[in-house]
């Protein structure tokens, strides 16, 4: 079956791409393979100069790029354009600093173990499988790529199938900068093909950004080939408001956070638990900037927040939103298909929500904004904890005191004062409990695909 771009603004499919055949995908593995060993033995000297010349080549195409992603998934212009120049940024953050990075660690004093001199030395693994999601389908793909490149490492891709034309910009963007032939393949593939990949004696590991259950199986798959897996899966993030903190700029920002990306991302604020003092103060301030975004075509400039990305997506998010309803919930603004072709859905905030309601535990992939009242501060801890999910998370406080508590107890991979959760190429990104294991960006990312080698010498 084809693999097609369907315009989420209007249902309308623009493309059709053949996917890779079984031997076709064979190929490709053997390509990236052959590259992984030529990789190994070229410098970091060699490898900045190839990604300062695809990240020129990326930064050259930003509008264009732009607007493939929107049509492809769906997000305002604005964003699209920015996420590529994002990922630009990365890949020449990871060619100016990876030499830095995976320098060899000496033993301050290798006597202590009897030796003359000890070190630790990073090497790259070979070749690694990404399984990429659609959501940022540039910005997802180059956090991954662009340090593991600059490991020695060669990549494949497995990319969304709804964004088949942004998968295959990457089947020659590096080598456009003089990466080796096969350093990057792409595979046009279903789900239903990655074990067999992730199985593929000449695959040495795997990463996977995606839902729970894709997580489930691909490190089941990595598992049973004891091969390594990192994972980063859903998220629910926690937005908490205290007393102390400047309410109109944190309501301000909680829409940013919720609707940004058409509110599909991981580390979007989602639950927005507000201390019992200021919730009628946050709530109406919210309430009333969710109610006037401007929703509509994202490839014009004023458009705020555009369609879904994909139906089945909309229809997830409707079957959480008219189960609290049923369940009693609050729909204080949105709950309502956006008229109009395409998957729009208005944007939405729900309070009084059951502890029965799936969105109490469940993820809202989508411009949907859950709202509690927290009676002091340990309840909006309770609050924000009890969910399954633990990637990212933020507070509204000015107390130092309350500050020092939420970093020490919220169950997150980060946690953000006073701004919204944002991804940086500088900073460690990942999850604990079921948003998943393992750490990308930053310098702990690229050595997750690295062989951390110890050497001893008499």
């Amino acid at each position: 079956m084809a693999i097609a771009t369907v315009n989420p603004t209007t249902g309308k499919t623009e493309m059709l791409i053949e996917p890779h055949s079984a031997a076709e995908v064979d190929e490709r593995i053997g390509q990236a393979h052959a590259a992984a060993a030529e990789l190994g033995r070229t410098t970091f000297e060699q490898r900045r100069a190839w990604m300062h010349a695809a990240a020129d080549f990326l930064e050259g195409h930003a509008e264009g790029l732009g607007e493939l992603i929107t049509v492809e998934m769906g997000k305002p212009i604005a964003q699209s354009v920015a996420e590529v120049r994002k990922s630009v940024k990365a890949m020449r953050f990871y060619a100016d600093h990876s030499e830095t990075f995976l320098a060899d660690v000496p033993l301050d004093d290798p006597a202590r173990v009897g030796a003359s001199a000890a070190w630790s030395v990073y090497q790259p693994l070979g070749v690694v499988l990404a399984v990429m999601p659609w959501n940022y389908p540039i910005w997802q793909v180059v956090r991954f790529a662009a340090p593991a490149l600059m490991a020695g490492n060669a990549g494949l891709l497995k990319h969304a199938s709804n964004v088949p034309q942004a998968a295959m910009l990457f089947d020659d963007l590096f080598e456009r900068g003089g990466f080796p032939k096969g350093s990057f393949r792409t595979l046009l593939i279903g789900g239903g093909e990655v074990a067999r990949v992730i199985a593929d004696d000449r695959v040495a590991a795997v990463t996977l950004t995606g839902s729970e259950s894709a997580g489930r199986s691909v490190a089941a798959t990595a598992g049973d080939h004891l091969k390594k897996a990192v994972l980063e899966l859903g998220g629910s993030d926690p937005f908490v408001v205290l007393p102390s903190a400047d309410i109109a700029e944190a309501a301000k920002t909680a829409v940013a956070a919720r609707v940004n990306n058409n509110g599909q991302a991981c580390i979007a604020g989602k639950r927005f638990i507000v201390h019992t003092d200021v919730y009628e103060e946050f709530a109406t301030e919210f309430v009333r900037r969710m109610s006037e975004l401007v929703v509509g075509d994202p490839l014009r400039p004023e458009t705020e927040v555009g369609p879904m990305a994909t139906e089945q997506g909309r229809q997830d998010v409707v079957d959480l939103v008219e189960d609290a309803r049923a369940k009693g919930a609050t729909i204080l603004t949105g709950g309502t298909l956006h008229d109009g072709r395409g998957w729009f859905y208005a944007p939405t905030v729900i309070a009084d929500l059951p502890n029965d309601a799936r969105l109490v535990q469940e993820e809202a992939f989508g411009p949907v904004a859950s709202l509690y009242r927290a009676s002091d501060v340990g309840d909006a801890l309770r609050i924000a904890n009890q969910t399954t999910f633990g990637l990212g998370s933020a507070v509204w406080t000015n107390d130092p005191s309350e500050q020092e508590r939420f970093t020490r107890e919220l169950d997150a991979g980060a946690v953000f004062i006073n701004g919204m959760t944002v991804s940086y190429q500088e900073l460690p990104f990942g999850g604990i409990k079921r948003s998943g294991f393992g750490r990308e960006l930053a310098e702990v990312g690229q050595r997750e695909f690295c062989n951390l080698k110890t050497v001893w010498k008499a």
